[in-house]
């Protein structure tokens, strides 16, 4: 299956990057490898099943390890910052998705549930975020990948702020 997005690899976990057209998919990709990510794919994400039942995805042959960056071009990345910028492949262990930011539009300010999404038959973990002129994207994704990972091992924050909330009662 291919799906039009990017594919990031952050601290060994993979973050596929879905929305429209010029939302800043590949500029959140490309911070996150400044970061210290490696890029598996960008504009064509092609996802599979591995033999243990998880997603993974990858970039075509002919495009791997190339960035396209609105206003700049066509970048080698590992020309740019070295062969440890990219990876050949990771598993997707969340799904984000680029909105451009809308005033009336709701979005998830607690967290309490994360909705999911289908891909090949495998569930993944999904969100919205909402982009803004001043948002720093890759940070919000990095977060995101964190809580998830903490969400793996129990009970979120959220989680635990409701139950602590409805257990003592708001504080005075």
């Amino acid at each position: 299956m291919r799906v039009h997005g990017a594919l990031v690899e952050v601290e060994g976990s993979g973050v596929l990057l879905l929305g429209a057209s010029g939302v800043g998919k590949s500029e959140t990709a490309l911070e996150l490898v400044v970061r210290g990510g490696r890029l598996a794919a960008d504009d064509v994400v092609e996802l599979f099943v591995d033999e243990s039942g998880g997603l993974r995805g990858r970039a075509q042959p002919l495009i791997r390890h190339h960035i396209e960056i609105r206003g700049i071009g066509i970048l080698y990345l590992p020309e740019l910052y070295g062969e440890r910028s990219v990876c050949d492949e990771t598993g997707v262990d969340l799904v984000c998705r680029l909105e451009t930011w809308q005033q009336d539009a709701e979005y998830d300010r607690l967290g309490l549930e994360r909705q999911r999404e289908g891909f090949l038959g495998v569930e993944i973990p999904a969100l919205v975020l909402p982009v803004r002129p001043s948002a720093n994207m890759a940070l919000l994704v990095e977060v995101a990948l964190r809580d998830q990972r903490a969400r793996k091992l129990g009970e979120s924050a959220a989680q635990r702020l409701d139950r602590r909330i409805r257990e003592e009662g708001p504080s005075d």
